[in-house]
């Protein structure tokens, strides 16, 4: 993973990355503000959310890895990939596991996030301090607004009507109103707030603060933070189960993944994975929790660990590519795909075989990752235009 200077040009390949051998570092940025991309909505109430379809269970394999064609086909949707030193998004096709588009000119996208009812990809600009989302079927434009210092990660409520981005150089979360594009909130949090996700009901967003040992507890409702949850060092991202019961928070600082119960609040189990995990991602059917360990670029970590969530121990390690940093699992529960930070790539892995049958080539340090059930038609690239982010501005609509 990488920072990326508010005022300053995404960090040529190799140079800038945050990361140090066993340790999450952050990097603060200069003055100024932060904004998210929203890629496309229109000004109508949003759908429902998608239905996530219950996944199978993923046994060991036995057989050789393999990319035979039966393992690659059957998913429908598009993986989207955050670029972050090229300023790019690749749109992956899940059926052919082919970059049909790109999509450039957010400079040093940390992350990308599909929507929960799939309409819309945001995207935040760590160069521009700025968030911005697309329409995920025509990739129009809706708006740019701005957010906190050096934004890192962004998230949509189930029913669409706010995203939330953490500011890591300011430790805030900003609420931004979907349809006006306007901040409505901008809510302290802990030191480096760099992950974030919702609860499945919506009435709270856990946030992973880098820069201590903490995850913030923020009720949405009141857009205010009201509990702090001792984890470990240096927690990177949060992955809940699917019924909300519980929230997984990597633990970058020292090569473990934590489980908190919700409902008390309280740490109530632990297990080492890899070296510097980043991102982490909960199976659909809630059995399984991935674990992407990055490394550093001195001594990339090459795997992803899959943990048995009840257990809390770790059934299989999976060899995906140096620096395996963000982790999704499309909504069958059949694939997870991985990206690569010093590979440029992004690793398919099989959920049944458990093991890699695919390596998609992406632009360079391929960083945030997300599924949408839209698939994106292949055709030329689309250059975006960033409009002028105020400083103290509420955000830009259409």
């Amino acid at each position: 993973m990488s920072e990326s200077d508010g005022n300053t040009q995404v960090p040529p390949r190799r140079r800038g990355r945050l990361l140090a051998a066993g340790a999450l570092a952050i990097a603060v940025a200069g003055a100024g503000t932060a904004a998210a991309v929203l890629l496309g909505q229109d000004d109508t109430e949003p759908a429902a959310a998608v239905a996530t379809p219950a996944a199978p269970t993923a046994d060991q394999a036995t057989e050789s890895p393999t990319a035979e064609a039966d393992s690659l086909g059957g998913v429908r949707g598009t993986i989207w990939v955050a670029n972050e030193a090229q300023g790019s998004l690749s749109a992956i096709d899940a059926s052919t596991h082919e970059v049909v588009k790109t999509v450039t000119g957010i400079e040093g996208p940390h992350n990308v996030q599909v929507s929960p009812d799939g309409r819309s990809v945001w995207a935040v600009s760590g160069h521009d301090g700025a968030a911005v989302m697309l329409d995920a079927a025509t990739l129009d434009q809706h708006g740019v607004t701005p957010t906190g210092g050096s934004p890192k990660h962004i998230v949509v409520s189930p029913d669409g009507r706010t995203a939330y981005t953490t500011n890591t150089t300011e430790g805030t979360v900003s609420a931004i109103d979907t349809f006006t594009m306007e901040v409505v909130a901008t809510i302290p949090v802990g030191e480096g707030a760099h992950g974030l996700r919702l609860s499945p009901d919506g009435s709270s967003v856990y946030v992973a603060n880098v820069g201590s040992t903490t995850l913030s507890v923020i009720d949405t409702s009141a857009h205010q933070t009201v509990a702090e949850v001792e984890v470990g060092a240096a927690p990177a991202q949060v992955a809940f189960s699917p019924d909300g019961t519980f929230v997984y928070a990597s633990l970058s600082g020292e090569g473990a993944l934590a489980k908190v119960d919700v409902a008390s609040r309280e740490l109530v189990g632990a297990v080492e994975v890899g070296d510097v995990p980043i991102q982490t991602y909960v199976t659909p059917n809630g059995k399984h929790v991935l674990v992407a360990n990055q490394g550093s670029e001195e001594a990339p970590g090459t795997t992803v660990s899959v943990v048995d969530a009840a257990a809390m121990e770790v059934v299989a390690t999976i060899e995906t590519g140096r620096g395996a940093h963000g982790v999704v699992v499309e909504p069958a529960g059949r694939f997870a795909y991985v990206t690569n930070l010093y590979d440029d790539d992004v690793a398919v892995i099989d959920l049944d075989r458990l093991t890699v049958v695919a390596k998609v080539p992406v632009g360079d340090m391929p960083n945030g990752i997300s599924f949408s059930p839209v698939p994106v038609p292949a055709g030329p690239d689309i250059e975006l235009t960033m409009p002028h982010v105020d400083s103290d501005a509420g955000g830009h609509g259409h």
